[in-house]
């Protein structure tokens, strides 16, 4: 049906999807919403060198699923499942993490199955061929099973900080955006260091306010001593 003036296009398959997920993600999630600023100065250096010592290409997402999985041994509840006819929580065994992805198609959540038992290098190589298989829309149903928490980046576009949707299935959603400079005081005198924000949105019928923060505090620091990532 078009009107004067106006051009009426049909939804897509896929933005049918993601519209019908994301409103029953908001109609069924209580979502508490925590952000926090990483010092990252010393992480692009680490990055290119361990992507060097390793012949790995390593993202700065990479290495924020890495810190997510392992702040997700500590924090079980943000892998946890809510059973709301039996009123119990059910923590997998395994920890997926999904992870936002531009494709051709569409946004698209690729998973990379049991990443808490998986080395840095590991995921890496995971999230890329997940990343590869996305754009050439060769994803499989396997590949979107599983997600636990989902990461979701948009520095690449200049946004510094937002909140995003969890989708159904997952308990929470942490968004990033860019790398950016700001000026701390180091020894008294004023010096440029290099910063990223972390945002988290989750399922407060799982996790408090109080697990949440230690939580994403808990990937902050790893950020900021981005040594302590090498395997």
């Amino acid at each position: 049906m078009e009107t004067l003036n106006s051009r009426h296009l049909p939804l897509t398959r896929i933005q049918k999807l993601i519209g019908h997920l994301m409103l029953v993600s908001k109609q069924t999630k209580a979502s508490g919403y925590l952000s926090v600023w990483a010092d990252v100065t010393d992480l692009p250096a680490m990055r290119k060198q361990y992507s060097r010592r390793t012949g790995v290409r390593t993202t700065t997402n990479d290495l924020v699923l890495y810190a997510m999985a392992a702040a997700m041994r500590e924090f079980p509840l943000l892998s946890a499942v809510i059973d709301r006819e039996s009123q119990e929580l059910i923590l997998p065994e395994r920890i997926g993490l999904g992870f936002a992805v531009a494709a051709p198609q569409g946004l698209v959540v690729p998973v990379i199955q049991d990443a808490g038992n998986k080395t840095l290098t590991q995921i890496a190589q995971a999230s890329e061929a997940l990343l590869h298989r996305a754009r050439a829309n060769q994803l499989l149903p396997d590949d979107f099973e599983g997600a636990n928490l989902v990461l979701s980046g948009l520095g690449m576009y200049g946004i510094e900080w937002f909140y995003a949707i969890a989708p159904p299935s997952a308990t929470g959603i942490i968004s990033i955006g860019y790398i950016s400079d700001y000026v701390a005081a180091v020894k008294g005198q004023p010096t440029i260091r290099k910063r990223i924000n972390l945002s988290l949105a989750v399922d407060q019928c799982i996790v408090d306010d109080f697990t949440a923060g230690r939580f994403l505090r808990r990937i902050a620091d790893q950020l900021e001593d981005p040594w302590s990532m090498r395997e």
